[in-house]
């Protein structure tokens, strides 16, 4: 009751509150960035070899794993390396500390990919070597089926 005593004894009070609300809530909505996909470094860097005509096995003795031991001892800031091998595909992903400069490791590892390639089965391409970023990764998967 002491709220209403107040703004009917001061009415240009509350009528210059009213407006400043108003107009602090014009700014916050104008100077508000609406990104949908905001600047976010992910520290995960993947490393794709292909190799047709070798097994899952082949593949993962004879390029997965020295792939991984070489970029584990020579690229710095990894933090943990997972792989997976399919039938002349390698996918290694590297996952990197949270503060490492993800230009700077990406670099790493293709340098290091580079040096490698040499001692590869003959034939060996370069791999594919993709950063994670935010909008790389999907929002939504629908699967249908029938």
């Amino acid at each position: 009751m002491w709220i209403v005593r107040l703004a009917l004894r001061r009415p240009y009070t509350f009528v210059v509150m009213g407006l400043v609300i108003l107009l602090l809530g014009v700014l916050a909505i104008v100077t508000t960035p609406t990104d949908i996909f905001p600047e976010i470094d992910i520290p995960v860097v993947s490393v794709i070899w292909n190799y047709d005509g070798l097994t899952a096995e082949d593949m993962a003795s004879r390029i997965t794993t020295f792939s991984e031991y070489t970029i584990s001892s020579a690229v710095s800031d990894v933090r943990s390396i997972e792989s997976q091998t399919y039938p002349g595909v390698g996918v290694i992903k590297i996952y990197f500390q949270p503060n490492v400069n993800v230009e700077g490791a990406l670099a790493q590892v293709t340098a290091v990919s580079q040096t490698i390639l040499r001692r590869m089965p003959p034939g060996a391409v370069p791999p594919f070597i993709l950063q994670y970023n935010a909008s790389s990764v999907p929002i939504i998967q629908l699967a249908l089926g029938g």
